[in-house]
């Protein structure tokens, strides 16, 4: 089914790459207007180019989401040109991984928040009253399945990403009573194969440098279906939930993780 969002304005935030960048393409190809944002004012540029040469609308905005001024200058600029909001989808986050918590410097700590639920915070806050006032639409926040368990390593991440999860059932229930006509809701990413990794320190040694690790190698151990997801399946998700598709879903989360959060299988030993 084409044009599943026809007609609607959306916000991605976090949108020059990865599951941001594909949650735009294909909003961007069910026929939304797409504003992309991103600190990234290289490849932010590149790929509102590629979606409008395809036959999309999208533009670029660069975007440090921790900037509540900067957050403002967004949603004014977005009611300037467009003069509505219908789907907000607030994706930009980062992921440091430590040892262990203990060795997690507060800097770095703050820096996370920061940006992984202040940045979600200040969406909301800014995004909500033009949202109203284009007659309600669907937020949609960016949260993990390390929001839905701990994950040795990742205590600081898992503590954002589990924030977002409860600010999304509790800025749903205030819409709803509201009766503004906006849902929100999470959605929560298992390990799929995005840039993110590249960028993330190995817990196994601390090393502060930026070491990759293989999300298929760890997929195929941790994951029921065997496999890393695509950002294409997280966008496919989005979609649904920025669709009138779900107008009777809000205040609950999307998993997405290949069956993780489900349990786990035993495969059988292959002998050489």
């Amino acid at each position: 089914m084409a044009g599943q969002v026809e007609g609607k304005v959306a916000l991605v935030t976090g949108g020059a790459s990865g599951i941001g960048a594909a949650v735009a393409e294909l909003l961007a190809q069910e026929g939304a207007t797409v504003v992309a944002t991103d600190i990234d004012e290289l490849r932010g540029p590149e790929l509102v180019t590629g979606l409008n040469k395809a036959g999309g609308k999208a533009v670029f905005l660069q975007q440090d989401v921790t900037s509540e001024a900067r957050w403002a200058e967004i949603i004014s600029e977005i009611e300037k040109r467009f003069g509505r909001l219908d789907v907000l989808v607030s994706n930009a986050g980062i992921g440091i991984s430590v040892p262990s918590i203990t060795d997690m410097t507060l800097a770095d700590w703050r820096r996370q928040t920061a940006i992984n639920l202040d940045g979600v915070f200040l969406s909301v806050k800014y995004s909500l009253p033009l949202m109203r006032r284009s007659g309600g639409g669907s937020v949609i926040m960016m949260s993990s399945l390390a929001g839905l368990r701990g994950a040795a390593g990742l205590a600081g991440y898992s503590a954002t990403k589990g924030g977002v999860r409860l600010l999304a059932k509790s800025v749903a229930m205030e819409c709803a009573a509201a009766g503004d006509g906006i849902r929100v809701n999470s959605v929560h990413p298992g390990i799929i194969d995005t840039p993110i990794w590249s960028k993330i320190p190995t817990e196994a040694t601390g090393n502060r440098a930026n070491a990759p690790i293989d999300p298929e190698e760890r997929a195929k151990i941790a994951t029921p279906l065997g496999r890393a997801g695509q950002a294409a399946e997280i966008a496919s998700g989005v979609l649904y939930l920025a669709s009138d598709a779900s107008r009777y879903v809000t205040g609950t989360e999307l998993v997405i993780d290949g069956g993780m959060n489900a349990g786990a299988v035993v495969r059988p030993i292959v002998s050489k």
